[in-house]
């Protein structure tokens, strides 16, 4: 397999930050918006079985959860995935389990889905285009792929760019590596707009959009 490169540069903060991920009312907004884009994309149904990539503590996806087969929760983050794991149980979602994954080690993603979703994760990954076809393999005949991510920006989002190998992206480009995957219907919307102070302390709204493609 193809080596991703994986931002590893990032994992303790993700780990230390874990336990207070959640208290961010931007983080909780943002991902409800494109939890319910995601849903504006895909019908859920009970026999769907759902996989997030660099889910961090679940918070676009776990709330999808009661509505499918299963969840796996992928993330190269320990700490992110404790909480993950913590939270299914306070929901009572069996169907939920994680996956302690780097891509940029060489692992491989195990079971097939219908349903592939990322939420501000990709500019965390170097090589995306090989990410998108690794995504696109583990999908069933029919499954969706859906990638939310910033729309490129001039490195103010993060107040350290340590481990950011992208500063957003440009939607019609990463329309075309979804085509170039193979997968077909590929479309792209806003799914939220997140209001943060830059690095250079100007308070603007960054665009998140939502790249939804199906395999036949």
């Amino acid at each position: 397999m193809k080596n991703v490169h994986v931002s590893e540069k990032t994992n303790n903060r993700f780990d230390q930050d874990a336990a207070s991920w959640d208290a961010k009312e931007y983080r909780i907004k943002m991902a409800g918006n494109v939890t319910e884009a995601i849903r504006n994309e895909v019908i859920l149904n009970s026999g769907m079985d759902l996989m997030d990539f660099g889910c961090g503590t679940g918070l676009v996806s776990l709330p999808m959860a009661a509505e499918a087969g299963s969840l796996t929760g992928v993330d190269n983050s320990a700490g992110m995935l404790e909480v993950f794991l913590t939270k299914a149980a306070e929901m009572n979602l069996p169907n939920v389990k994680r996956l302690n994954l780097n891509l940029g080690d060489g692992d491989t993603l195990p079971g097939s889905y219908d349903l592939i979703l990322s939420s501000m994760a990709f500019h965390h990954v170097k090589d995306i285009s090989s990410l998108i076809r690794l995504l696109v393999d583990a999908l069933n005949p029919g499954g969706y792929l859906c990638i939310a991510d910033l729309d490129s920006e001039n490195g103010l989002f993060h107040a350290d760019n340590t481990g950011v190998y992208h500063f957003g992206f440009d939607r019609e480009n990463m329309m075309e590596l979804f085509r170039l995957s193979g997968l077909n219907e590929v479309r792209a919307c806003t799914a939220s707009n997140m209001p943060r102070t830059g690095n250079d302390g100007v308070e603007r709204d960054f665009p998140i959009f939502l790249i939804t493609g199906v395999k036949q």
